[in-house]
C-alpha cells in the first residue's frame, strides 16, 4: 500500500484525484503542493489533502507516488527537477498531461525509471480546486503509457491506487496516444478556434452575424473557450502529430473547395453522407478525448416564472446545472430551454423530474 502520495498541482484534476484516492485508501497520506498557496489552504480545509507540502524537494524524496498535475511545459520542468533528487527506488512518478511522447522522453532522460505517463480523459466546464469532484473520472478513459515493457508491476500499483476514480484504464504507447488525441481533441480545438477567429473578422463586415452566431455556431465552437496557455503548451508538445494531421485537413478542405468549384454534386453528397454515417456509429454519451456536453432541451411556454419552475424541479431532485440558456423566446409560441449537465445520468434524472411534474416536452439532440 502506498503510504505517501504527493500531488503537485491542485487544480481540477489534481484535487479530484486526491478525493478519489482518499475515498478508496483512507490510510494513505496525501500531500498537496501548488504554486497558489490559497489552493493548498482550500484543499486542506476541505480535507482533500492531509497536509500542505513543505518544499517540492523534501516531499518528493519521501513520496511513494508523485502525481504531476500541472500544464505540460511545467510538467517537463518538474520531471527535470525530480531527476536531480534522491527519490525512493520504488517511487512511481506519473502525470496527467494531454500529450505523452515528449513527457516520456523527458522522464527517461531524467533517469526516472518508474515513470508512468497518465492522461485521464475527463474534464469540466469549471476549473481550479473549488471544482474538485470525486465523480469526475467515473466511466472516463484513463490512458496509461510507459517507455518500458517491464513496468507492469508499477502500472498495477498505480491502477490500484486509482481504483476510486472508477475510470476505464487503457494502455497505449506514447506515440499512439499522441496521434489519437491529436486527431480527436487537439485538431478539433484548432479548427474551432480558427472558425471563431475567422468569424471575428467576418463580423466586422457583417455586424448582424454576431447576433445570429448565438445559436448553433456558438454550440459547435464551444471548445474554443478553452484555456489559451494550456493549448499553446499542448500544441507545441504534440507538434509532429499535429503538423501531419493539419496537412491532411488542408488537403481535405482543398478537395471540398474543388468539388464546390466544379459543382460536383455526387462528391459533395458523398462527403456529407460518409460524415453522417461515421458520426452515427460513434458511441453516445461516452466520455472521450473531448469532455461530452450533456444537453437537455425543454419546450416551455413563454410565460413569467417558467425558468424558476424548471430550476426549482431540478433543485428538488438535487441536480446541478452547468449552464442554462434560452435558445428561443417569442410571443404566443413555445420557447426552448437548453439545460447542460455534467453527467449523462443527471440529464436522465432531470428529464424524468420535469416530465413527471409538467407536460413540457423534453428531448436530446
Amino acid at each position: 500500500m502506498e503510504k505517501q502520495v504527493l500531488i503537485i498541482g491542485l487544480g481540477l484534476i489534481g484535487s479530484s484525484l486526491a478525493l478519489c484516492i482518499k475515498k478508496e485508501h483512507p490510510n494513505t497520506t496525501i500531500i498537496g503542493f501548488d504554486k497558489q498557496k490559497s489552493s493548498e489552504e482550500f484543499a486542506l480545509k476541505r480535507k482533500f489533502i492531509d497536509r500542505r507540502a513543505t518544499t517540492f524537494e523534501q516531499e518528493a524524496t519521501n513520496a511513494d507516488v508523485i502525481f504531476l498535475c500541472s500544464p505540460v511545459k511545467s510538467t517537463l520542468e518538474q520531471l527535470k527537477q525530480l531527476g536531480q533528487l534522491s527519490l525512493k527506488k520504488s517511487v512511481i512518478v506519473t502525470d496527467v498531461g494531454s500529450t505523452k511522447e515528449e513527457i516520456l522522453n523527458t522522464a527517461k532522460q531524467a533517469g526516472l525509471n518508474r515513470f508512468i505517463g497518465g492522461h485521464p480523459m475527463a474534464g469540466s466546464h469549471k476549473s481550479g480546486v473549488t471544482a474538485a469532484d470525486e465523480n469526475l473520472f467515473e466511466n472516463a478513459y484513463y490512458i496509461l503509457t510507459s517507455s518500458s515493457s517491464n513496468e507492469q508491476s508499477s502500472i498495477d500499483r498505480l491502477k490500484e491506487l486509482l481504483k476510486g476514480t472508477r475510470a476505464k484504464f487503457v494502455i497505449l504507447s506514447a506515440k499512439e496516444h499522441d496521434q489519437i488525441t491529436g486527431m480527436l481533441s487537439h485538431l478539433p480545438h484548432i479548427i474551432a478556434a480558427g472558425l471563431v477567429n475567422q468569424s471575428k473578422v467576418f463580423n466586422e463586415e457583417h455586424p448582424r452575424s454576431r447576433q445570429l452566431a448565438a445559436g448553433g455556431f456558438r454550440d459547435i465552437t464551444r471548445i474554443a473557450s478553452s484555456d489559451p496557455q494550456m493549448w499553446t503548451d499542448i500544441l507545441l508538445s504534440n507538434k509532429e502529430a499535429l503538423m501531419q494531421l493539419m496537412t491532411g485537413w488542408e488537403k481535405e478542405m482543398q478537395q471540398v473547395y474543388h468539388w464546390i468549384q466544379t459543382e460536383d454534386k455526387a462528391a459533395i453528397f458523398q462527403f456529407f453522407f460518409d460524415a453522417k454515417e461515421t458520426r452515427n456509429q460513434m458511441p453516445i454519451h461516452k466520455e472521450g478525448a473531448i469532455p461530452a456536453f450533456h444537453d437537455l432541451f425543454v419546450d416551455v411556454p413563454d410565460v413569467p416564472g417558467v425558468i424558476a419552475e424548471i430550476t426549482g424541479l431540478l433543485g428538488k431532485a438535487n441536480l446541478s446545472l452547468i449552464n442554462l440558456k434560452i435558445l428561443e423566446t417569442r410571443e404566443d409560441i413555445y420557447g426552448i430551454l437548453q439545460l447542460t449537465f455534467k453527467r449523462a445520468e443527471d440529464l436522465i434524472l432531470a428529464k424524468k423530474a420535469i416530465e413527471t411534474e409538467t407536460d413540457y416536452l423534453c428531448y436530446e439532440k
